[in-house]
């Protein structure tokens, strides 16, 4: 088989000027990998039922795409809660939580979604990244906040985010019940699908939340559910897991 070079969907380099520091920040595909269907080509997820050899395969040709390896990738294992932890220096094992941070230049921390939103954010001034995976049940508990403040706890002030491609709200069709638990935590978050019954917009209630932290806000267009090039668990399941990826760069002025 002819594997092609992972393709990111979106990616944006800036190196440090000075004294700020620089961000490497993507958004992945599902093509360029080593999984076959109904996982191909780029499963990122580890837990979804793909193959150990395929994953840890795309996970190094991730990394290297990075100009990383893979022991500098910090994976959560995400849960839909809103804990936020901080990555370690070697880490073994992913941490239970939703949401990571760090002021290391030497790590790229790592969201992976199938429709969830993920958030990626950055202070250059300060020196501190986070990624946060924000499906329904995170964005109601707070994960996305929870991150801004852990983040802020490391020093951060002038936080910037990128809200990644997840599904739209016509496409998350849920209980009219389920809409207004979600509204009842962040009014915007009540829509209609397509068809016009009741929907959440995830994505869009965590850009509110962000705007609430006072975060300068990116959001990247796309539907996870209606692109093929993404990997969505509401269009097909089994399915694997596109990544958001953060990266803090060293400033210029850095020894």
């Amino acid at each position: 088989m002819t594997y092609r070079w992972p393709v990111f969907r979106w990616r944006q380099r800036e190196t440090g000027e000075g004294y700020r520091h620089g961000v490497d920040w993507a958004v992945t595909d599902r093509w360029g990998g080593a999984s076959v269907e109904p996982f191909g080509e780029l499963n990122l997820g580890g837990r979804v039922g793909d193959t150990a050899e395929a994953v840890e395969t795309n996970r190094h040709r991730l990394a290297r795409a990075l100009g990383l390896h893979l022991s500098d990738l910090r994976f959560m294992r995400q849960v839909h809660s809103a804990a936020v932890s901080l990555a370690s220096e070697e880490e073994t094992e992913p941490v239970e939580c939703d949401g990571i941070v760090t002021d290391r230049t030497d790590v790229a921390l790592v969201v992976l979604v199938a429709d969830c939103t993920p958030v990626l954010l950055a202070d250059r001034t300060t020196g501190v990244v986070g990624a946060a995976h924000a499906g329904r049940v995170g964005m109601m508990a707070g994960v996305v906040p929870a991150t801004v403040r852990r983040m802020r706890a490391l020093g951060a002030e002038q936080i910037e985010a990128v809200v990644g491609p997840s599904i739209c709200a016509r496409c998350y069709e849920v209980p009219a019940e389920m809409r207004d638990e979600a509204a009842d935590v962040v009014p915007v978050a009540a829509s209609v699908s397509w068809t016009g019954t009741p929907a959440i917009d995830v994505a869009g209630a965590v850009v509110e939340q962000l705007h609430a932290e006072e975060v300068r806000v990116r959001w990247l267009p796309g539907c996870s559910r209606e692109s093929p090039d993404l990997y969505s668990h509401r269009r097909e399941a089994p399915t694997g897991r596109y990544a958001g990826v953060v990266r803090l760069l060293p400033p210029e002025g850095a020894a």
